[in-house]
């Protein structure tokens, strides 16, 4: 029976660990030898704003890993009886870019920047004209950039700069690394040496006195080794004990790289969206871009493959706090409903909606929106007189509004470029419902969408894959993922619908002439 041997390879310490610290949730996924999914955990944590800044604690990061390291064990006693103790191997993502900066003793210097802050606008465009190469504010170099602007009077003690999920890795392993994916999203990465450019560190070097290459960790590639479990990692992890040391990690990634490889795009005319409590679609290149776009990254895959990525900081926070209201409208008239039952028939509604929404208009942003100039955000929505006003178009909008800042770099990208897709693959939280999801996504890019079933889990099954990718001995990870790992894997593709393509264009443009609108409620409505 499947059950059995599940049972044996748990046991004998057979399964892959993967554990993914999202924006709302950190979650652990324990995978067989067949990569399917035997058993998972979760632990819900949140960041805050403090003094201005988007962060999480380091006593957030411990405590998170330690509740969601021993819900998955508990998960693994309820399914099959018994103790996970042993491992084959293991890996971390966590979301990408930000700023982690310590002394020579790894204390914390300043408090961690994630992803979400749009702090460095000025020493976002200052580096991309020094390297001639896009440079977002989101990347670990822009923040670096800030602080010395700055004269930060931590300065002298800075010895090591890093993102999360190195963070992470570093704590289990004692090793300062990352993986070429999370690297590329905290400085250049030059394709054929797969490592930091020494070009644009030369140049960061001359002009600002700092050696990237000797604060940032060491880049490793998808397969190699990157340290092993230890005592105190394994600790950390399980409180019991139970945890024996010793297992081999997988290179530390963002959560754009475990993207990719949860929804098998790793190779040139595949492209993938994850849309959650942020948005980017990834698109796997085949020649490199005749332009530098602020509107575009240019990160890699795992294994060090030039991808172009539009990138949001807003995607389903915008409608989630919509349906909070519905829920305590509900509450308050004692219906009592299940909430993901809630969330489909109130997205579903979306799909009677007029094509362009019936001229609603709505901005998610709840934070900043650099892919549309914005440094601060505030959530709107605005109609006209002779609007079509109800819960269609405006679940529509809404649906709508959650990619639409996406389409200004794809736009780019496909219109520009030229650059062909053969499809899109699709996971996050926007596809939980997921006709609905696939629908407005095909209508917005204009492409066939897919959802693989395997999606579902995300990054952590990702990065759990990448870790049993560590036993893959004379495969590349394009054969791996295609031969071994997706190989009789099922799918739900939709194909746009011209109607809805021309229904999401009316809407995009109302979007675009309608950002004067959120830059008044930017600068007139405090927070």
């Amino acid at each position: 029976m499947d059950e059995d041997r599940i049972i044996r390879e748990i046991s004998d310490g057979g399964c892959c660990l993967g554990i993914e610290l999202g924006s709302t949730r950190i979650k652990a996924v324990l995978i067989d030898s067949t990569r399917k999914m035997v058993a998972s955990g979760n632990h819900d944590w949140e960041n805050r704003n403090d003094n201005g800044i988007w962060t999480y604690s380091l006593q957030d990061i411990v405590t998170g890993l330690g509740a969601c390291y021993s819900a998955l064990k508990d998960d693994v006693r309820r399914r099959y009886g018994v103790r996970l103790g042993k491992l084959a191997s293991m890996g971390v993502s966590a979301m990408m870019h930000g700023y982690m900066a310590f002394d020579d003793g790894w204390r914390l210097l300043t408090p961690f920047r994630t992803w979400r802050n749009t702090v460095t606008a000025r020493e976002s465009e200052e580096l991309t004209a020094l390297f001639s190469f896009p440079v977002p504010q989101r990347w670990t170099v822009s923040h670096l950039l800030l602080d010395i602007k700055k004269q930060a009077g931590y300065l002298p003690s800075l010895a090591h700069v890093c993102t999360l999920s190195s963070h992470v890795h570093r704590l289990l392993t004692g090793a300062d690394v990352v993986g070429v994916g999370d690297a590329s999203g905290m400085f250049p990465i030059d394709q054929g040496t797969m490592d930091y450019s020494r070009s644009a560190a030369e140049a960061f070097g001359r002009r600002y006195g700092y050696d990237i290459r000797r604060l940032f960790p060491k880049v490793l590639a998808a397969g190699e080794v990157a340290g092993y479990l230890t005592k105190e990692g394994a600790l950390l992890l399980d409180r019991d004990g139970d945890l024996e040391p010793g297992c081999p990690l997988c290179p530390p990634e963002g959560d754009a790289g475990t993207g990719m490889v949860a929804t098998n795009s790793i190779l040139p005319r595949t492209g993938n969206v994850s849309a959650g409590t942020s948005a980017f679609a990834m698109v796997v290149l085949e020649k490199p871009l005749s332009g530098v776009y602020a509107e575009l990254d240019l990160v890699t895959t795992p294994d060090g493959v030039p991808v172009a990525m539009a990138h949001t900081n807003n995607c389903t926070g915008g409608y989630d706090a919509w349906i909070s209201i519905f829920s305590e409208v509900l509450s308050a008239m004692g219906v009592k409903t299940d909430r993901s039952r809630l969330y489909d028939v109130v997205l579903s509604s979306a799909l009677e909606g007029d094509p362009d929404c019936g001229g609603l208009l709505s901005y998610n942003y709840i934070s900043g929106e650099p892919i549309t100039g914005l440094e601060e955000g505030r959530p709107l929505f605005t109609r006209s007189s002779s609007s079509r006003f109800n819960l269609a178009n405006f679940m529509r909008s809404e649906l709508y509004s959650a990619i639409a800042s996406m389409r200004v770099g794809l736009d780019i990208l496909f219109r520009k470029e030229g650059v062909h897709l053969d499809v899109m693959n699709c996971h996050g939280g926007y596809f939980k419902t997921r006709h609905v999801g696939l629908r407005m996504m095909a209508s917005a890019l204009g492409t066939p969408v897919r959802a693989l079933s395997t999606a579902g889990e995300g990054g952590a099954w990702g990065i759990a894959v990448l870790a049993s990718f560590l036993s893959a001995r004379g495969m590349s990870l394009a054969e791996y993922l295609s031969d071994e790992v997706f190989s009789d894997s099922e799918s739900t593709t939709f194909v746009p619908d011209e109607r809805d393509c021309e229904g999401f264009d009316r809407y995009y443009r109302r979007y675009i002439a309608g950002l004067g609108i959120e830059r008044a409620a930017v600068e007139k409505l405090e927070v």
